[in-house]
């Protein structure tokens, strides 16, 4: 990365497009995603960006540039991959909250009765606890 985005510790937001455009080519970690990013600079598949374009962004292919392009990767590889992350979804009973408030009105349902002999097998039903949703990573 240049001196200018460095000190800042904020890349170029093309730059951070072209390390998650990489990423998302080939989903693979630090050595070969840099193989991957000097094959799109140099047949220009970024935004038709070479790699003296990109070094104007601040992404450098050279030996001296390689730490903050490493540093930049696993830092978009992190988020990439925080994002696929699958999550479970717990059921849970709001209880502390249903002991000490006044029960909330129940609503049933009642499906529209197509024939007299159906009637007997309608289902109602009704819930004294409240249900909350909640999604959380799985796992945990």
């Amino acid at each position: 990365m240049d001196s200018r985005n460095a000190a800042s510790d904020m890349p170029d937001p093309d730059a951070v497009e072209f390390v998650r455009f990489c990423y998302r080519r080939r989903r693979v970690g630090w050595p070969e995603l840099y193989d991957e990013m000097c094959a799109v600079a140099g047949r220009g598949l970024f935004r038709g960006y070479d790699a003296d374009d990109l070094a104007g962004l601040g992404i450098g292919f050279s030996l001296f540039g390689m730490p903050a392009l490493a540093v930049l990767s696993a830092r978009i590889v992190a988020e990439e991959q925080a994002l696929r992350r699958p999550v479970a979804v717990m059921i849970t009973a709001d209880v502390a909250r249903a002991a000490v408030s006044e029960p909330e009105p129940t609503v049933e349902f009642t499906p529209p009765i197509p024939h007299e002999s159906t009637l007997e097998s309608r289902d109602e039903r009704t819930f004294e606890v409240p249900v909350r949703l909640a999604m959380v990573p799985s796992g945990a």
